[in-house]
């Protein structure tokens, strides 16, 4: 469990340089003094120095030349990018996935079953059913970066309040306001992704941001119950923590500059949308309708097993940390593959296959965990994970890429995605649960059986051919120091 705790933030870290390997140094050659001011900080620029072949930020805009301010705003996308990640683990991720892991603590202090525990695990999904298209929608109307950056602060309150819940009534209310806020994050984040990076680049940026959203489920499921709750003092205080933790990043977005205006005008975006023109156009589009189908079976499966499958192996006699290290596991496995599977997408060109084989590998996983006992189950739950976040990227790529729908409507087409998908995230965990009276292991197959839903959907996806150049991963060499 260590090791994965050390290793997560650094694979992030790592898989960002990939892309981008900069050197941090002001312009001039010195180091830079310490505080900054606001202005240097929204001012940073990036510009990249062929002779130590590597970035250079530099602060403030009186130390960059009119040509290294071009090169800017292009190497720019690497911050806001970054961030997104971040976002997606600090404000979305750690908080939702600890709630599981903490479920065995929370129903002996408020006297909880098993089927309102899966009633306050699908209810945040529930309030997300419309905020993830009304969020998309004002994301459209008013900017991503602005909407990204209240919806966090909302979500870090909304979070720690749920430390405040007296019995099953106020923990339900509290996660209901807590999924409300939360849902209308990632569509924005994507949308961000739409508007920064060009369309040979706009899987792998989605696989990075869809790892920061890995790295939150695995390690707010590695450690919150087993190493911060006996830390901290109970599982309130764990909640009041990551509340601070998403405040935090939230009041980042404060210091992100607007995209410029030629980024927004090659993708249609300086153009403001109404809202009803915006959902007019999408609500008739087939395919987006035909993605949500696939995402409410897929996420519908993955949220009813992860909020259930601690549960179960505590119950057949696993030890809490194991039972809590097999879920992160899952995750971990989805971080680590995440990049390469959106890698590979940009590089073939090709989106339908990759959900074929991870629909299939979830349906057929998940069925076979009602046979499985002992260790190997932790393999069968890694496999079962290592489509998970690389399967979202490249369908929230696939969505952007539909004609007619680009960067300008992504937004709200990604968000009438996820709100379907949030139907089944909704009635997944409970109904799942109910079948845990009859046997034990049976929410399984009923859980792969929305898998298998999923994996029928894809077959109707038609896809075209696309020539996509892969990433070109070499930093610019136009500019000189």
């Amino acid at each position: 469990m260590a090791i994965w705790v050390m290793a997560a933030p650094v694979h992030l870290f790592f898989s960002i340089l990939m892309m981008m390997n900069f050197e941090l140094r002001p312009s001039c050659g010195k180091i830079a003094k310490l505080p900054l001011s606001f202005k240097d900080l929204r001012e940073t620029q990036c510009a990249w120095n062929p002779a130590r072949r590597g970035y250079k930020f530099s602060l403030g805009t009186k130390t960059m030349n009119p040509t290294s301010s071009q090169a800017s705003e292009s190497n720019y996308r690497w911050v806001v990018l970054t961030l997104g990640a971040f976002t997606f683990t600090f404000v979305v991720a750690m908080p939702t996935m600890c709630m599981p892991v903490l479920f065995k603590e929370i129903s002996d202090e408020l006297g909880l079953s098993l089927v309102q525990i899966g009633v306050i695990w699908g209810i945040g999904s529930f309030s997300g059913l419309f905020s993830s298209l009304i969020g998309g929608t004002l994301g459209d109307r008013y900017g991503a970066r602005r909407t990204i950056m209240i919806a966090s602060i909302l979500t870090a309150l909304a979070g720690a309040i749920r430390g405040l819940a007296l019995d099953y009534v106020t923990m339900l209310i509290t996660v209901l306001l807590f999924g409300f806020v939360a849902r209308a994050i990632p569509t924005n984040v994507h949308k961000i992704c739409g508007v920064w990076f060009s369309e040979r680049q706009l899987g792998l940026a989605n696989g990075v941001v869809a790892m920061g959203m890995a790295l939150g489920f695995m390690l707010g499921s590695m450690i919150s119950a087993t190493l911060l709750s006996p830390l901290l003092g109970g599982w309130r205080n764990v909640l009041f923590l990551y509340g601070a933790l998403a405040m935090v990043t939230g009041f980042l977005w404060v210091f992100i500059k607007a995209p410029p205006e030629k980024l927004l005008a090659g993708e249609g975006e300086s153009e403001t949308i109404s809202f009803r023109k915006a959902l007019k156009h999408v609500i008739q589009d087939k395919r987006v309708w035909l993605y949500g189908v696939v995402l409410l079976g897929f996420n519908g499966c993955v949220q009813g097993l992860l909020g259930y499958l601690p549960l179960y192996l505590r119950e057949i006699g696993w030890a809490e940390a194991s039972a809590d290290g097999t879920v992160a596991s899952f995750h971990g496995a989805s971080m680590v593959f995440v990049i390469p599977l959106a890698l590979l997408s940009d590089r073939l060109g090709k989106r339908k296959p990759f959900f074929v084989i991870a629909t299939l590998t979830l349906a057929m996983g998940v069925g076979v965990l009602t046979y499985m006992q002992g260790d190997i189950i932790w393999g069968l739950v890694m496999v079962v994970g290592l489509f998970r976040d690389g399967f979202m990227a490249i369908l929230v790529t696939a969505i952007i890429e539909l004609e007619g729908i680009g960067s300008k409507y992504s937004g709200t087409a990604v968000g009438l995605a996820l709100f379907l998908s949030a139907i089944g995230s909704i009635f997944s965990p409970p109904i799942g649960n109910s079948f845990a009276e009859w046997n034990l292991s049976a929410p399984f197959l009923f859980w792969a059986g929305l898998a298998a839903l999923a994996f029928l959907a894809v077959n109707f996806i038609k896809e075209k051919t696309k020539q996509i150049k892969p990433p070109n991963l070499s930093p610019p060499s136009f500019i000189g120091e």
